[in-house]
């Protein structure tokens, strides 16, 4: 999957967000492999709480900010029977809010860099068809893939504290 990336204010400072879009898809794709599919494109958006809103308000009728945004554009069946050969294919596109994202990641006690690699792994298994809030049981094999490729970036599972 090739990744296009485009970085507004706040996040234009300070860590490579390009290279950690790859890092962590090249961890999902080794627990997704749906995902690895050359053809398939993503365009991610690093950007802010108010663009997110603005997003959110406008596609998903919630007048709110939150820490990611998914637009799938396959169909899950789509994808997963979609060949190797052939013109290039959107899966989607994925918007994370930089102040909401910050201020979770303080919540969390971990690195924004950990937690903005979590929510994209997050919505790029949205944009594959995983859904968390389908049913209980979703969402645990959906929070199942995202732990496992986190753990490949030795990244603590963000789940784990949950009784």
């Amino acid at each position: 999957m090739e990744l296009e990336i485009d970085i507004e204010e706040p996040w234009a400072h300070g860590t490579d967000w390009a290279e950690l879009a790859a890092r962590a898809l090249a961890a999902l794709v080794e627990v997704a492999p749906e995902l690895g599919n050359e053809r398939l494109l993503t365009s991610v958006l690093f950007t802010s709480d108010s663009q997110v809103h603005e997003l959110n308000r406008e596609w998903r009728g919630k007048d709110k900010p939150t820490n990611v945004l998914s637009f799938p554009m396959l169909e899950r069946n789509d994808l997963l029977q979609l060949t190797r050969e052939g013109p290039p294919e959107m899966l989607g596109d994925i918007a994370l809010a930089a102040e909401t994202c910050i201020r979770e990641a303080l919540d969390k006690n971990v690195s924004i860099q950990e937690h903005a690699t979590h929510l994209l792994i997050h919505g790029l298994l949205h944009l594959a068809g995983h859904d968390h809030e389908i049913s209980e049981a979703d969402a645990v094999a959906m929070e199942a893939l995202e732990t496992k490729a986190l753990a490949i970036l030795a990244i603590a599972d963000p789940y784990g504290d949950r009784t």
